[in-house]
């Protein structure tokens, strides 16, 4: 089984800020996460990433707020999903 695409959605706002998000089915997980999708969310403001979740092989699950990196519990993608926009309206709120 070959990696597949679950979705690939961009939204780019007026105020130079833009939303990214893509999900792929893998076919083993990606090391050292448990679970079979390889993700990378951000949010990038003025050409900057602001806020990033990710699961890049030998990191794992993790997310970027600011220059700061924190572990992430991966509980779902529908869990994934609302932890970022969570947080990009935080950023959006104390920014």
């Amino acid at each position: 089984m070959k990696a597949e695409l679950i979705t690939r959605f961009r939204d780019v706002a007026d105020d130079e800020s833009q939303i990214e998000m893509v999900v792929w089915h893998v076919p083993t997980p990606v090391p050292p996460s448990g679970h079979s999708y390889k993700y990378r969310l951000v949010y990038v403001v003025a050409g900057q990433r602001v806020i990033g979740f990710d699961n890049e092989r030998g990191k794992g699950d993790h997310r970027h707020v600011g220059t700061a990196e924190w572990p992430y519990v991966f509980q779902g993608l529908d869990q994934l999903i609302d932890d970022f926009i969570e947080e990009v309206e935080r950023w959006k709120r104390e920014h």
